[in-house]
């Protein structure tokens, strides 16, 4: 991706409350899930944060300092506004730089959390090199497109082997958490509102005025027909995909 359509992809997400499919309901159903020790400060990192669903949920539910981790620095501002409004900023930290290059230090983290961000250096890349960061006994909740079952349409097939090769069954991404090292202790998929009414849509209603701030150029055109033709696939095939939400133990 080059520096304009990155540009364009931010133009577009920035002001999203959130840059992928989710839900505070869901968000606090991984949280009981997780069975976080609540008596006493944890210490969290939220790894591709974008602006902050999660983030400031966790801080609003718990005892937390978080560090919200993002690639891009206009999310992470963004964040940083809406944490004040929210009266949680005291508690999260953030920090720009890549996924893949964190600079913590070993056994730092009682949590690690990630909702729709793992895909970016892969889910087998990314649980098994932030799992020197968690604590012993330290929890991971991290979401990742998933199949739903064994049998899906060839059109959706090629669609997903194409967009992100690792997509796979729950039991193959189960496997790969107690591969390299965890327990696994709960498992949800998304329904649907997490897709359609709390992203989706949103991103449907800013595609005419994001078009004109950017002069209906043939890069913002590009980068919306790819946002339908995802739209329009899983608004197809929702039966078939979603957000696997996993949540391990280190062992």
């Amino acid at each position: 991706m080059d520096r304009l359509q990155l540009q364009l992809l931010i133009d577009l997400h920035k002001h999203a409350v959130r840059q992928g499919p989710g839900g505070e309901a869901e968000t606090k159903r991984a949280l009981e899930l997780a069975g976080l020790d609540r008596s006493r400060p944890l210490k969290i990192a939220d790894i591709g944060c974008g602006t902050g669903a999660s983030t400031i949920l966790l801080a609003k539910e718990l005892d937390a300092n978080i560090t919200a981790v993002d690639f891009l620095m206009e999310f992470l501002d963004e964040l940083q506004t809406r944490a004040k409004d929210h009266g949680v900023a005291e508690r999260i930290t953030t920090l720009c730089c890549s996924m893949d290059a964190l600079p913590f230090s070993d056994e730092e983290f009682d949590v690690i959390w990630s909702e729709g961000a793992v895909y970016n250096m892969g889910f087998e890349n990314g649980v098994s090199a932030w799992r020197r960061f968690l604590k012993p006994g330290g929890k991971l909740v991290v979401s990742e497109i998933t199949w739903l079952g064994a049998a899906r349409p060839p059109e959706l097939q090629s669609y997903w082997e194409r967009e992100y090769p690792e997509i796979d069954l729950a039991s193959a991404k189960i496997g790969i958490l107690e591969r390299h090292g965890y327990s696994p202790e709960a498992y949800f998929f998304l329904p649907p509102h997490c897709w359609l009414q709390n992203y989706y849509r949103p991103v449907q209603n800013r595609f005419d005025e994001f078009l004109e701030r950017n002069d209906h150029s043939a890069q913002a055109k590009e980068l919306v027909d790819c946002e339908k033709e995802e739209i329009a696939m899983y608004e197809k095939y929702s039966d078939y995909y979603s957000y696997g939400v996993y949540i391990a133990k280190k062992i």
